[in-house]
């Protein structure tokens, strides 16, 4: 009887421990979008990735936003310039090196920093997902695990541990995988809550057939992407819920196939909020179904 009081007094003083820790330090939340206005042309999802961040930096969180560096940025007018201290390091994907480049720029504005991964061979062509006729890129698989991997490679260089990491749209769907697996015993991310917004962003082309095998690497198994042996959207995006620890409905309409799956998710969730209303439902979101989660579950 002794012995439980005292191992309940010892769970209890732990609880509260970690409480007044993370009080004592302002939460810290990630952003990963493939669009962020202004640098892309408005969409529902540049939106969010562009207020988002700000709404909850001025809401008392700390923030970093990160965005593939797509060639149709202009550096000059938007001022984006290398951050060498961060650049230099090679990613291996198929069994070839791939230069990683960090670039930032600021948002006057927003007091907001936004970090760019960048690779030659990869975006610095005139176009996003397509070609100018309007042709899915055939690697477009391969800049997906070299943009999720560029941007938690990046935040290690950073020395800066996210609390919560907030996915936006297919081509950050990897990323719960990686934290979950490949990177969960590192220090940066060990503790971290991956949320997934999904959004009205479907393809209909699939993936190549070898997706699944280019994405292994130390830590993840093919057990882990067996759900992506077929590759296609609605694989990559199931794939994304499952491994997330929260997910959120970012657009009033979004796959049906991907529809049915997120409503019959056992985890956290939170449906589509109006567009008024979405920078304090996620912040809330976040601390209630996240956050103290999180203390509790340690």
């Amino acid at each position: 009887m002794d012995y439980c009081r005292i191992r309940l007094f010892s769970v209890s003083l732990r609880y509260i421990n970690l409480i007044v820790k993370k009080a004592m330090r302002k939460a810290r939340v990630l952003f990963i979008s493939s669009e962020i206005h202004p640098y892309m042309e408005m969409t529902e999802q540049s939106k969010v990735a562009r207020h988002l961040p700000q709404g909850i930096q001025e809401r008392g969180k700390e923030i970093r936003t990160f965005m593939p560096r797509f060639g149709n940025i202009n550096e000059r007018r938007n001022q984006l310039h290398e951050v060498i201290r961060l650049s230099g390091m090679n990613l291996i994907i198929d069994d070839t090196d791939h230069p990683l480049i960090i670039k930032v720029a600021s948002i006057q504005a927003a007091r907001m920093q936004v970090y760019f991964i960048d690779n030659e061979e990869y975006f610095q062509r005139k176009h996003t997902i397509r070609d100018a006729e309007g042709k899915f890129y055939s690697d477009n698989d391969d800049r997906s695990i070299f943009f999720g991997r560029g941007v938690l490679e990046t935040v290690k260089k950073l020395g800066w541990a996210p609390d919560i990491i907030h996915c936006h749209g297919w081509m950050t769907a990897l990323i719960p995988l990686l934290i979950k697996t490949s990177y969960k015993e590192d220090p940066m991310f060990h503790t971290s809550k991956v949320v997934y917004s999904l959004y009205d962003d479907a393809f209909s082309e699939p993936f190549n057939n070898n997706f699944a095998k280019k994405t292994l690497m130390e830590g993840l198994t093919e057990a882990d992407v067996k759900d992506i042996k077929d590759p296609n959207y609605v694989s990559l995006t199931k794939l994304a819920m499952n491994w997330s620890d929260a997910v959120i409905q970012s657009s009033a309409n979004v796959h049906p196939d991907v529809e049915s799956a997120f409503k019959k998710l056992s985890k956290p969730t939170l449906g589509y909020q109006n567009p008024e209303d979405y920078v304090e439902a996620y912040d809330n979101f976040y601390d209630e179904a996240v956050i103290e989660e999180s203390v509790l579950a340690e």
